[in-house]
C-alpha cells in the first residue's frame, strides 16, 4: 500500500511539473513567428547571426560591413544555429530567449524541490512565471534570458555543492556555466560572488552548510572548468587575430576584452541612471512578486536569525548584484534580471500558506483591478482623440486610423482583467491573477505582434522601398539602423554604421555616379541636407519614430557631386541604442 502510495505521489508530481512547464511553454511561447525582430537590440543580433550564416564567421559579429564589437558572440551564434535548425528567421531569432527562460524556470524548480520540496519547487518557478520583468525580457531576443539562465545554471551548481554536496560535478558544472555567461555576456563572472556568503556560512558554522572536502585539486577544478569555458571561444578568437594583422581586428580584440567590460563598468558611457535606478525597477518590474514580500520578508529574518544557509546563500546573492549594478552610472532594467530566480525560489516554501492569506488575496484582486481599469480608462480616453500623448504616439506608429486598434487592445486587456477580478474575487484571488496575467500576455502576443510589426521591425518601411525602386534597382543605405538592413528585399550596399553620416553620404553618393541608372540610396530624413533636394526625392514613410527618404542621383546638389559633402557643425553619428 505505501509502494502505491508512493507511485501515485510520484506520478502526481511528475503531472504536475509537466503541466507547468506546458503552461509556461504556451505563456512564453505565444506569438513566436507573428513578428519580426524589434528595436533596439534585437534587430543588431538578428542581423549578426544571419551574417553569421551567410559569410560561415561565427567568431566574429559583424553589423553590415563593419564589426560589431560591444557583445561577444555566443547569443548570435545560438540563433544562427536555430536558423540552421529551423529554416525561419522569425522563429529563430526568439528560440534562444524560449529556451532559456524555461531552463531557468526548471532549475528554479529543481533547486527548491532539493531544498525543501516539490511543493516549494512549483510555488518558486510559478511566482518567476509571473514576475513582468522576467516574461516581458523571455518574449524578446535580447541576450538577458540567456545569461540569466547560464547564470542560474552556475548558482544552481554551486548550491548543490555548498548547501546539499558534497557534489563536485555539480560545482564543476557551475563553474562552466559561469564561465559560459561571461562569453555570452561579460557579467557570467557575477555567479562566482556566491562564493562570498558561502565562505562566511562556512566559518560561522551556518545551518545546512554541506561538509566538503579541503581538496585542494577538486577546488581548483571550478577554476580550470570555469576557464576552459572562456577557450571555448578566446582560444579561436586570438588564433584568428594573431594571424590577421588588420587593424579592425586588433581593435575588436582591445574592444571586446577591455573597452566593453572594464571600461564599460567603471566609465558608462550610455543610460545614465540615478543610484537608487532599481528600487523603481523592482516596484514596477518585479510585480507580483514583491507583493509576496508582505509575508516572506518576516520568514526570511526568521530564517537567518535560525541561521539557515539554505536563505542566505542566494539571499546575499541578489543583493550583491543589485549593489553591483547600481555603482556604474549605466544602468538598464534588465541587468538585474539574474537576481529574479533567486529571489522566487526563497519565496517558494511561504507561498502555499501566504496565498491562502486574505491581505495577499485583496491585493491579488485590487492588482487586477488597478491594471484593468488603467488599461480600460487609458484605452478609451486615447480613443476619444482628446490624449494628446496617444495621438502623438499613433502618428509615431503610422496609424492612419488614428491608433483605434491599438487602444481596442489597451481596452481588451483592461477589460479581461476586469473580468478575472469580477469573477475569481477576494475568495480566489491568487487564481484570478494568474488568469489575468495569462490573458495578458496572450493577448498581447496574438493582438499586438502583427499590430505594431510593420512600423516597429521596419518590415512595412524597407518593403514600400522596394516597390518604389523595383526589382532590378541596387539599393544603397546611409544614417540606417540594422532593422533597415536585416528586413532589406534584396541584397544592399551600406557604407558603414558606426561612420558620421556625411562620410556615409559621401560614399553613398560615389557608389550611386558608379551606375547612377539603377542604384538608389534609401536615406534618413535628418541626414539629407544640405546635399539631397528634397523635392526631388521620394518619400517612403515612417517607422522606428524617423521618416525615411529615397534618391537617385539627379537629386544631389552640384556641389556634393563627388562625394564633397561638407562636415556638418555638429555631427550625430548613427547611434545603435537610440531607437
Amino acid at each position: 500500500m505505501n509502494d502505491l502510495a508512493t507511485k501515485s505521489a510520484a506520478a502526481q508530481t511528475r503531472r504536475e511539473l509537466w503541466l507547468f512547464l506546458l503552461f509556461a511553454l504556451i505563456i512564453l511561447g505565444a506569438g513566436i513567428g507573428l513578428r519580426d525582430p524589434w528595436p533596439a537590440d534585437e534587430p543588431r543580433f538578428a542581423l549578426s547571426a544571419r551574417q553569421m550564416v551567410d559569410s560561415g564567421n561565427w567568431l566574429i559579429p559583424h553589423r553590415g560591413s563593419e564589426i560589431y564589437a560591444d557583445k561577444p558572440p555566443a547569443f548570435m551564434a545560438m540563433q544562427a544555429a536555430a536558423y540552421e535548425l529551423i529554416g525561419n528567421w522569425r522563429i529563430a531569432f526568439l528560440l534562444p530567449s524560449l529556451l532559456a527562460a524555461l531552463g531557468t524556470l526548471w532549475l528554479t524548480y529543481d533547486l527548491a524541490r532539493r531544498l525543501w520540496d516539490h511543493r516549494a519547487g512549483l510555488y518558486a518557478a510559478v511566482a518567476l512565471l509571473t514576475v513582468f520583468q522576467f516574461v516581458y525580457q523571455a518574449k524578446r531576443a535580447q541576450i538577458d534570458p540567456t545569461v540569466t539562465f547560464f547564470l542560474t545554471l552556475a548558482n544552481y551548481g554551486l548550491l548543490r555543492h555548498f548547501l546539499l554536496g558534497p557534489d563536485w560535478r555539480a560545482y564543476w558544472l557551475g563553474c562552466f556555466a559561469a564561465g559560459l555567461g561571461v562569453i555570452t555576456k561579460g557579467v557570467g563572472v557575477l555567479a562566482l560572488l556566491m562564493f562570498v556568503p558561502y565562505i562566511f556560512a562556512r566559518c560561522a558554522h551556518w545551518n545546512f552548510v554541506a561538509s566538503t572536502s579541503r581538496a585542494t585539486l577538486r577546488w581548483l577544478g571550478g577554476g580550470l572548468a570555469f576557464f576552459a569555458a572562456l577557450a571555448l571561444w578566446l582560444l579561436p578568437l586570438l588564433l584568428v587575430v594573431s594571424r590577421n594583422p588588420a587593424p579592425e581586428y586588433q581593435a575588436y580584440l582591445h574592444d571586446i576584452l577591455f573597452r566593453q567590460t572594464a571600461a564599460r563598468y567603471t566609465d558608462s558611457w550610455d543610460h545614465q541612471q540615478a543610484p537608487w535606478y532599481y528600487l523603481g525597477v523592482i516596484a514596477t518590474g518585479w510585480l507580483p512578486l514583491w507583493l509576496t514580500w508582505f509575508g516572506t520578508v518576516p520568514a526570511w529574518w526568521q530564517r537567518l536569525r535560525a541561521r539557515d544557509a539554505r536563505f542566505l546563500l542566494p539571499l546575499a546573492w541578489v543583493v550583491l548584484v543589485i549593489v553591483f549594478f547600481s555603482v556604474p552610472a549605466g544602468k538598464r532594467d534588465m541587468y538585474i534580471m539574474p537576481a529574479l530566480p533567486w529571489v522566487a525560489l526563497c519565496c517558494g516554501p511561504f507561498l502555499g500558506e501566504i496565498v491562502q492569506r486574505r491581505w495577499f488575496r485583496v491585493l491579488a484582486i485590487a492588482l487586477l483591478g488597478v491594471l484593468g481599469a488603467g488599461f480600460v480608462g487609458a484605452g478609451w480616453f486615447a480613443a476619444s482623440g482628446k490624449w494628446k500623448l496617444a495621438h502623438d504616439l499613433a502618428g509615431q506608429r503610422g496609424f492612419g486610423d488614428g491608433g483605434a486598434a491599438l487602444w481596442w487592445l489597451l481596452i481588451a486587456l483592461g477589460a479581461w482583467m476586469l473580468a478575472c477580478a469580477v469573477y475569481f474575487r477576494v475568495v480566489r484571488g491568487a487564481k484570478g491573477l494568474l488568469a489575468g496575467l495569462a490573458g495578458l500576455w496572450l493577448l498581447w502576443s496574438f493582438w499586438a505582434y502583427p499590430l505594431l510589426n510593420d512600423s516597429s521591425s521596419a518590415r512595412g518601411v524597407m518593403h514600400q522601398a522596394g516597390e518604389m525602386i523595383g526589382p532590378n534597382a541596387e539599393l544603397g543605405l546611409v544614417a540606417w539602423k540594422e532593422q533597415n538592413l536585416l528586413l532589406a528585399d534584396r541584397p544592399v550596399a551600406d557604407f558603414g554604421f558606426a561612420k558620421p553620416w556625411h562620410e556615409q553620404l559621401a560614399a553613398a553618393i560615389r557608389w550611386q555616379e558608379a551606375a547612377p541608372a539603377q542604384r538608389w540610396i534609401f536615406v534618413l530624413a535628418e541626414a539629407m541636407a544640405p546635399c539631397i533636394d528634397q523635392t526631388r526625392a521620394h518619400y517612403v514613410g515612417h517607422a522606428n519614430r524617423r521618416e525615411w527618404w529615397l534618391f537617385r542621383a539627379d537629386a544631389v546638389a552640384d556641389a556634393c557631386r563627388g562625394g564633397n559633402v561638407p562636415v556638418p557643425n555638429a555631427e550625430t553619428p548613427g547611434d545603435p541604442n537610440s531607437d
